[in-house]
């Protein structure tokens, strides 16, 4: 299969214009393929030669302008479409097409709970050629009309309203233009939930068996979903562009969400079937308005070229999580109350789960501008590539700084001049760029190529000093007493920060040595090189990026990270709490901050924690890399020990119910840290937890799952689980068990699944790859590690991009912490037949591998 190149695309899209396609599928001719017809007007500007995509099981047949071509011609993925005249003209391809079961093209899934059967498409990239013949690419927006042929009793959604003539047949209203890779189709007996509001039709959906569930959050659905979509209306200037708003919660989906116009499609493990916090609920908003956001940036304005693919999701990003801070709801949510922001906090959120997530990235060989040059990005392979913390989180990040520099009503001044330019078409860095220039006196050229096409994470460094000879203070407050703040940076990036200072609160409630503001000032990095003077005694605590709003990485001075030691719960903010979170996470990264000691942060001051982002976020960190990756062998026991430890203490401090969420946390966290089956038995056999909550499916997964792990249970009692639960996540949760199992049968049989058989759908190939690779079973696992590069790099040329990112991603061997991996892995690289999305995710897992060596030598060297 040939993948497009830029200058491929460019000159199609200098000799076309696509201004239709006509669509027909069937999806009555059985489990392995539905047949696909499609007519493509188009007109070509001059004579000459191009190509059309299809990826077909069977090309029946092919005409042009009333004339059958020989379908034998088809080369692969292309079609060759030769000697055109310039004109008008009329293509027709009849095609058998392959469902996919990796959630690639027309995904189709039988639901094991009650046997029905679903199919929907995620199209991205160049999965529309699994579906349909196309001229794929983003800068030839057409026109796109669908009609579906489906079992009897299933429901056909579409980016259109979808009426049903009978006998199976649907047809969805023709699409405003867009792009082919926004085309969305999804059928099934959906289970719906529908209302109107502005005007137009919105809708609910999910499989059937999950309609119990979907009820259950329906009114908090939609009631994001409407408030939204009204802030979005204050914010735009441009109407939502297209005929309704369905929202399609569909299984075994690869992302977290795809934003098709009018039909954005989500994975349904967003349709709760378990206990969750806040905070994920709060996640689950943040989704539905980061693809609402996209309604108008990346399908209304599109990116001519898959470089500027940021511009898409930075601005999603940024605009979801901004969006969602404002937005206030008709009736209470959870523990809010009707008429406020149900979640005022989201930032702390992104900056806890998601700038960390854009930091590690920006810091591997594979880093990369947020608007990569466009020769970086020659091919729709390498744009693939793209899909990272890079273009979410760093972008987003850059693009809360660009507003903090702006003001929010020249950046929303620019956006809307950006709309209104190019609606319904295509644009590129240099559009985006001179449209927000145009709202402001600010050089905004200057800031884009400081912060869009550079790469690697600038440091902020805080020193501290009282001036020589001391000054007095401005008005004679401070006593006469001042301070000086210098702040160095190791990168080439301007900042605008705004630093905080605290001090000890005396008698004050709160964690450990509560601390109470005493200033916030903005500050210019850099400045002119004298140091910032300030009044008063030297604070107890400097925060550089309180708030954070910039994009960097921050180092405290001596003081205030002994401070910080003591009194980190102290910290009034949650934001500012999960600024210096980060730079304790970035120190461990870096061998600047011994794991043990952030572990004894986390004991410390985690059961004082209020933010259950953050105590989210600092578990994960401390369970999936400081003790499972960071740890040297011979701390390990005392290190497992912190962790349970801090675990039971949150447990107990949240028996009288009061907060049920961080009593989630803490349970699922002592749970998966368990180094003894006694307690997980007990619960397990009793159906609770000691005080609650009751054991829901997920908690019961994740119980047998660690009990495998500890060979604590066998096949028999997963069977028994798996027919108690037979729903897709019981299979998933089955087949989780099995890989973990400590003998060398279930470790074999795993494999086999793995890398064999090539059966597993894109879920059971994760949760077989999660199950296999366990911390503590490495003489079961150690003769796996060199067999996983070469299966890996054949499964990946067999099975596609979607299973390589999975292999990648979830079947790496990440607890052979040893530099025999690390020299096996990078041999592997130099292997001709890896696949780019494999290469891509073989090199960051082996960049963290070579970080997590440098830890531990940096912890043995201390020792």
């Amino acid at each position: 299969m040939s993948v497009l190149t830029r200058d491929e695309a460019q000159t199609r899209a200098q000799i076309l214009d696509v201004e239709r396609y006509t669509i027909a599928l069937d999806l009555t001719t059985g489990e392995e393929t539905f047949d696909s017809r499609t007519v493509i007007r188009f007109t070509a500007r001059a004579a000459g030669d191009t190509f059309v995509e299809v990826k077909p099981a069977t090309l029946r047949s092919i005409s042009l302008d009333g004339q059958p071509l020989d379908p034998a011609l088809l080369d692969g993925n292309r079609y060759p479409l030769t000697a055109l005249a310039a004109g008008p003209h009329e293509l027709h391809i009849d095609a058998a097409m392959r469902y996919s079961r990796t959630g690639e093209g027309m995904h189709r899934f039988t639901d094991p709970t009650d046997g029905e059967t679903y199919v929907y498409t995620q199209l991205f990239m160049e999965d529309v050629q699994r579906v349909f013949a196309a001229f794929d690419q983003p800068d030839l927006k057409s026109v796109f009309s669908i009609d579906v042929t489906a079992p009897e009793g299933w429901t056909v959604l579409g980016n259109g309203v979808a009426e049903h003539a009978g006998e199976g047949r649907w047809t969805i209203a023709a699409t405003p233009l867009v792009s082919t890779y926004l085309v969305a189709v999804a059928a099934g007996p959906w289970h719906s939930v529908t209302t109107e509001h502005a005007g137009l039709p919105f809708g609910i959906h999910c499989r059937r068996s999950l309609a119990p569930y979907l009820d259950a959050d329906a009114d908090e659905i939609l009631d994001i979903t409407r408030a939204l979509y009204d802030r979005y209306h204050e914010k735009f200037d441009e109407p939502y562009p297209f005929d309704s708003y369905d929202q399609a919660f569909v299984p075994e989906f690869n992302a977290g969400a795809m934003e098709n116009p009018g039909l954005v499609t989500f994975r349904d493990e967003f349709i709760y079937r378990s206990a969750v916090t806040d905070t994920e609920r709060q996640t689950r908003a943040m989704v539905i308005a980061h693809e609402m956001a996209h309604m108008w940036f990346g399908d209304l304005v599109t990116l001519t070229w898959w470089d500027d693919i940021w511009l898409n999701e930075s601005f999603a990003e940024y605009m979801g999580y901004q969006t969602l801070t404002e937005v206030t709801l008709p009736r209470a949510l959870h523990s809010g109350s009707a008429g406020e922001a149900p979640f005022p906090d989201t930032w702390v959120d992104f900056g806890v789960a998601r700038k960390g997530w854009g930091y590690d990235a920006d810091q591997r060989p594979s880093t990369h501008p947020v608007a990569p040059d466009p020769d970086a990005v020659p091919d729709t392979a390498s744009a693939l590539l793209n899909f990272d913390g890079i273009s979410y989180a760093k972008g987003a990040s850059a693009l809360r700084q660009l507003v903090a520099w702006l003001g929010e009503k020249d950046f929303l001044a620019g956006i809307n001049t950006h709309f209104a330019r190019h609606k319904f078409a295509n644009a590129t860095l240099a559009d985006f760029i001179d449209n927000l220039a145009s709202a402001t006196d600010r050089d905004v050229h200057a800031w884009a190529e400081q912060w869009l096409r550079t790469t690697g994470v600038d440091t902020l460094t805080a020193e501290i000093a009282a001036p020589e000879p001391a000054e007095p203070a401005p008005n004679g407050n401070g006593n006469g007493q001042t301070w000086a703040l210098a702040v160095t940076r190791d990168g080439s990036r301007p900042h605008r920060i705004t630093v905080g200072t605290y001090d000890h609160a005396l008698g004050a409630q709160g964690g450990p040595g509560h601390l109470a503001l005493r200033d916030r000032f903005e500050l210019d990095v850099p400045g002119d090189g004298t140091p910032t003077i300030r009044p008063g005694r030297r604070p107890a605590l400097v925060v550089l990026n309180d708030g954070d709003l910039t994009y960097a990485k921050v180092r405290l001075d001596t003081a205030s990270w002994d401070t910080v030691l003591t009194s980190l719960s102290g910290i009034p903010d949650a934001l500012t709490r999960a600024v210096v979170w980060n730079t304790a996470r970035d120190m461990v990264r870096d061998a600047q901050l011994p794991p043990a000691t952030y572990l004894a942060a986390a004991r410390t001051h985690l059961p004082h924690e209020t933010d259950l982002a953050l105590v989210q976020g600092v578990l994960s960190f401390a369970a999936g890399q400081v003790v499972d990756r960071y740890t040297i062998p011979e701390d390990l026991p005392a290190a497992r020990a912190t962790l349970t430890d801090l675990c039971r203490d949150l447990i107990r401090r949240t028996e009288d119910g009061s907060r049920p969420g961080l009593r989630l946390i803490a349970v699922r966290h002592f749970i998966d840290a368990a180094t003894q089956p006694d307690t997980l038995r007990t619960w397990l056999d009793e159906g609770t937890v000691h005080g609650g909550p009751e054991l829901d499916p997920e908690l019961r997964w994740r119980i047998l799952t660690r009990l495998a792990v500890l060979g604590a249970t066998d096949e028999a009692a997963i069977a028994t689980a798996l027919a108690a639960d037979p729903s897709a996540t019981g299979r998933e949760g089955a087949a989780r068990c099995r890989a973990a199992l400590p003998t060398a049968e279930a470790k074999a049989a795993a494999w086999d699944a793995l890398f064999t058989d090539d059966t597993l759908s894109n879920y059971l190939f994760t949760a077989t790859a999660q199950g296999f690779w366990q911390p503590g079973q490495e003489e079961l696992t150690d003769d796996y590690v060199a067999r996983f590069y070469p299966d890996a790099i054949a499964l990946a040329a067999r099975r596609g991009p979607a299973i390589a990112e999975a292999a990648g991603r979830y079947a790496f061997p990440a607890y052979a912490v040893d530099p025999m991996s690390l020299g096996t892995g990078t041999r592997a690289l130099e292997d001709p037949a890896l696949i780019p999305a494999l290469r891509r995710k073989l090199v960051d897992q082996l960049d963290d591998l070579r970080r997590a060596l440098a830890v531990r030598s940096a912890v043995a060297l201390a020792d």
